[in-house]
């Protein structure tokens, strides 16, 4: 079963309250808050208090949206410790980290054997603590791609180790549901959003529904999938409430397979 759901970092400008509210106004089941904003790396009490406002609103917390960055030497990654902490003391069973600072064009087989070794070693201590971890699935860095996502899954085997999935930015549609039909024995949670890259490079934000050839046959696959997941939305046009709104009208609809 997917699940709908919010991230956090979608409206970094608003309160907590706001987007617990705005979420239950578009009928979504969770929140996947982010460890910039709005619960801080190893600020436990904000932690506690925005678990208990997103419970007390019956929603769940899939996802703590962390900005650790695997095998990172730049100084500017939390710390693990207080990471993990902060997952705990938010009530969520899973801690989004990235794979490196980064991209796969770049990186060389030392990189691999760093980030996976980091990898097993932050998987390690979660599941001791009852959580998992899940690789983001982004630009620069070593899931930026199909092939070095696949190549960091293979070096990096852990049951508490997985990732999430998102259409890697500017692929075509094949390319994307190969990348996805490929991590499907590792798969979390998806990021949902629609958008065009320019030929400058820049990206334009649509609707949702823009998006709708693609992203049902992407919740195809992912159903295919063992376990339950969420599909998040990010990414909302002009970062609009309203567009939120509708976006997660048109996600519902989706996936009750009208």
């Amino acid at each position: 079963m997917i699940r709908p759901g919010l991230l956090s970092v979608t409206f970094r400008k608003l309160q907590p309250s706001e987007i617990v509210a705005l979420a239950v106004d578009a009928g979504l089941g969770g929140i996947e808050w982010g460890g910039d904003v709005h619960v801080p790396h190893g600020d436990l009490r904000v932690a506690r208090e925005i678990g208990g406002l997103t419970a007390d609103a019956g929603l769940a917390t899939p996802c703590y949206g962390s900005y650790y960055r695997l095998a990172d030497d730049s100084g500017k990654s939390p710390q693990w410790d207080a990471v993990r902490d902060s997952a705990l003391a938010l009530g969520t069973p899973l801690i989004r980290v990235w794979a490196g600072g980064r991209g796969s064009a770049d990186a060389k087989d030392a990189d691999y054997g760093k980030v996976a070794e980091e990898a097993l070693r932050v998987a390690d201590d979660a599941a001791g603590h009852g959580l998992k971890v899940a690789l983001e699935y982004h630009d620069n860095t070593l899931t930026d791609s199909r092939a070095s996502a696949i190549r960091l899954l293979k070096l990096a085997e852990h049951p508490a180790l997985r990732t999430l999935w998102q259409p890697p930015n500017g692929a075509a549609f094949g390319e994307c549901a190969g990348s996805l039909e490929e991590v499907l024995d590792r798969l979390e949670n998806l990021h949902v959003f629609s958008w065009n890259k320019l030929p400058d490079g820049s990206i334009e934000r649509l609707a949702l529904v823009a998006g709708e050839e693609c992203w049902r046959q992407y919740l195809r696959i992912a159903d295919k999938a063992e376990g339950d997941r969420w599909a998040l939305l990010e990414f909302v046009r002009n970062d609009d409430p309203a567009q939120m709104l509708e976006d997660a009208a048109v996600l519902r609809r989706w996936l009750a397979g009208n």
